[in-house]
């Protein structure tokens, strides 16, 4: 039986491949953006404990005007960073975007292959069926017209089937 041979199966593996870098890619990016947003939340945390050890504990009684300075300066550190951090977690939103299309793009052009695949093979079956279907009304025209017109007169027939006819007769 015949095998189907896709002529651009080369062309639709390299788009597969294509596709796979593009989603190792983004996913790369996801995984700055989970580490960004985790040092964001630690600096939160961090600046909630602050804020709650002030208030509870540094409000009360004498005012260590030191201590508040020095706390105070510590909120402008945190608050830079955590724009620094706002700042690179708005890019890296737009690179992922950027990837996501890419991705998408990616894999429009690897179905595309697969339907062009899918396509041809379907054809190649309809063929394959054609040619089947084409061999056995020839095998049948033979068969119809040897029992018409008999063994002997049979145009069909080979050499080597009318020598088997007379060996046959010789035994």
């Amino acid at each position: 039986m015949a095998r189907f041979v896709f002529s651009l199966e080369a062309v639709l593996r390299h788009r597969k491949h294509l596709e796979q870098e593009a989603q190792r890619d983004l996913s790369k990016l996801q995984a700055q953006m989970v580490e960004l947003q985790s040092a964001m939340a630690e600096l939160e945390k961090s600046v909630k404990a602050g804020m709650n050890d002030l208030r509870e504990n540094r409000l009360l009684g004498e005012l260590n005007i030191a201590f508040l300075t020095g706390h105070r300066r510590y909120m402008l550190v945190v608050q830079r960073q955590a724009m620094t951090l706002g700042q690179k977690m708005t890019l890296l939103q737009r690179q992922i975007e950027e990837a996501q299309k890419q991705l998408v793009a990616a894999a429009q052009q690897r179905q595309i292959m697969e339907k062009l695949r899918d396509r041809q093979k379907q054809r190649w079956m309809a063929e394959q069926d054609r040619k089947q279907l084409a061999e056995l009304d020839d095998v049948s025209m033979r068969i119809a017209a040897w029992k018409v017109l008999g063994a002997e007169q049979n145009p069909y027939r080979t050499e080597v089937d009318l020598a088997d006819d007379n060996m046959e007769r010789l035994t």
